[in-house]
């Protein structure tokens, strides 16, 4: 049964890097295209400056949200590489629960204002606004699980380099 879950998981992951992938080939492809319309053809477009900068939001959102593991981010970590482990695990369930709160307070507001985006519409590509920042309320909610469960892993005892689901950006 674990072993199912795992070839899961890792299939979820695959497909959440292809997306990352594939948002960036589109920006790529976007950003060529402005360059030959406007200094091959001297005819500049600005939907494909629209198009980068959104594929752009969406990589980054939808990476952090989907691909990034927990040995990826940065840390300040000079006075917690400094501490003991059971300081370091303290110090993990405190940050991360003060996060995942945050993130959790934030939420409904976070979806209020998606949702009243509904009224904008970008400048060229004419698609609602709460259809393009969508991908932040789920964002915010994977913010809020994965830094719970990072929190319980710390409550737990689990080393924070061994081999996980959200090492493995579950």
């Amino acid at each position: 049964m674990v072993d199912r879950f795992g070839n899961i998981a890792a299939w979820l992951r695959d497909r959440a890097e292809n997306i990352a992938a594939l948002l960036l080939v589109i920006m790529f492809v976007a950003f060529l295209v402005q360059i030959f319309m406007r200094y091959v053809l001297n005819w500049p477009v600005g939907w494909s400056a629209e198009v980068c900068a959104l594929a752009w939001l969406w990589s980054i959102l939808w990476v952090c949200s989907f691909d990034l593991k927990d040995r990826d981010q940065i840390r300040f970590d000079i006075v917690y590489a400094g501490l003991r482990q059971r300081r370091r695990q303290a110090l993990t369930v405190v940050t991360s629960l003060v996060i995942a709160t945050l993130y959790a307070i934030s939420l409904p507001a976070t979806l209020n204002y998606i949702g009243f985006m509904a009224v904008e519409r970008s400048d060229y590509l004419d698609v609602r606004f709460d259809y393009l920042f969508a991908l932040y309320g789920v964002f915010a909610v994977t913010m809020v699980v994965r830094h719970l469960f990072q929190a319980w892993r710390a409550l737990l005892g689990v080393p924070e380099g061994s081999a996980d689901a959200s090492d493995e950006g579950a």
